[in-house]
Order: structure tokens, then C-alpha cells, then sequence
């Protein structure tokens, strides 16, 4: 099961179709919205995990500030725990436990969509975490330049996928936001984005590598 991006506007052949290139696990989707009534996460195991990790904690935990050391510079995130409490522990967890660590940025879309996919592995776009979580979603989601989201295969199958959005996307509010990167860290994206995908299509490999060597919570 591939995680996705939808293209939310008419335009080339390209973005008319699918785009996909990211995997959760193969657990199947749950309906229970995060966070739980008593403030708790839910997170479901399920599938193969790129990377062994333990499941986040059931219990949100409080961070404000993500700086992904990449091979283009810091891209520095301020999280969104207030709005998006479960998907925040899980990105934490996963960045404390070295889940993000050594691993490249694999998906470079420069055609109606404008995003840098990171946080598989793996690097085939099929790698996950061995577990899934539902969506953050109330409908406002906007995806203007800044933005990260998460990528998945549908709704409430989360997994360690994610994507920057260094020039303003329409999408529908279907991709839980979880934080922004600042302005200095989304013009260093646009800049490896501007060299365009290896293969010179809309979509693929970034020519210009984004490998992640740590990311470091605040």
C-alpha cells in the first residue's frame, strides 16, 4: 500500500494522475479520531517497519521546534502540538529513537504540486514504521508554502512519511499539517527543488540529493 498525494487541480497529464510514493504500514485504517476523549493516542501496529522502533507512547508529549540536519542545510520546524498532539509524538518519537537518521528524501514533485517527500528509509516510497494512526484533520488544512505534512495512503494511515511544501499547493484538507518550517529552511528547499527531479519529469528523485542526517526536537 503506497501513501499518496492527490493533485487537487487539472493541469498536465502528470498531476491528473495519482501521485504516489509513500508507504504506511499495512495496517488496516481505524475510524477512532486523536487525540482519544481521555487525551491519549491511538496507534496501530501492523506491517513491516523500515526501521525497528518502539510505538510512540499513548501519551502526547510537549515539544515546540524540529531541526532536520540535511545535506542542503537545517530545516528548522516549528510543531504543532496544540492542533496535532498524536501526530507531533509520533514524528518525536521517531526522530528521538533515530528513525529519520541516515535516511533520503525520495519524491520530488515540481508540477501542480510542489512538495519534497521525505521520511522513508527505504528510499522506494514503500517504507513505513511498522505502525499507522488516524488523521488530525478539521477541514482549514491549507498546504501554502512552509508546510509539513504528513503523506498517506488514505484516510487515517499515517505512518513516517512526510513532505515540505516550499511553493503554495492546492490540495484538498485530506494531509495531517503538523508544523512550518521557517522561511530560511523553505527557501533552502525551493533551491534543491529548482534543479528539478533526475529524470527531468514532474515527479521522481530530486536531482539535487536531500539526505537527512539527524533530526533534533526542541
Amino acid at each position: 500500500m503506497r501513501t499518496r498525494l492527490l493533485a487537487a487541480l487539472p493541469l498536465a497529464a502528470l498531476s491528473l494522475a495519482l501521485l504516489s510514493g509513500c508507504a504506511t504500514t499495512s495496517a488496516e485504517p481505524t475510524d477512532t479520531a486523536t487525540p482519544a476523549a481521555d487525551g491519549t493516542c491511538q496507534y496501530v501496529e501492523g506491517g513491516s517497519a523500515s526501521k525497528e522502533v518502539d510505538v510512540p507512547s499513548a501519551d502526547p508529549v510537549d515539544a515546540e521546534q524540529a531541526v532536520i540536519s540535511t545535506s542542503i542545510g537545517d530545516i528548522t520546524v516549528t510543531l504543532d502540538g496544540d492542533r496535532t498532539p498524536c501526530t507531533v509524538n509520533s514524528f518525536v518519537s521517531l526522530s528521538e529513537q533515530g528513525y529519520y537518521d541516515d535516511t533520503t528524501c525520495h519524491r520530488l514533485t515540481t508540477s501542480g504540486i510542489f512538495v519534497l517527500q521525505c521520511g522513508d528509509p527505504t528510499a522506494t516510497g514503500t517504507g513505513g514504521p511498522g505502525y499507522s494512526y488516524p488523521d488530525e484533520l478539521d477541514g482549514s488544512e491549507t498546504y501554502e508554502a512552509g508546510t509539513v505534512a504528513m503523506a498517506n495512503a488514505g484516510p487515517n494511515t499515517n505512518g513516517s512519511q512526510f513532505f515540505l511544501v516550499y511553493e503554495d499547493t492546492a490540495l484538498g484538507p485530506d494531509y495531517t499539517v503538523f508544523g512550518h518550517m521557517d522561511e530560511a529552511s523553505t527557501a533552502l528547499v525551493a533551491e534543491a527543488a529548482a534543479d528539478g527531479t533526475e529524470s527531468g519529469l514532474g515527479d521522481g528523485a530530486p536531482k539535487t540529493p536531500v539526505d537527512i542526517t539527524s533530526v533534533t526536537i526542541g
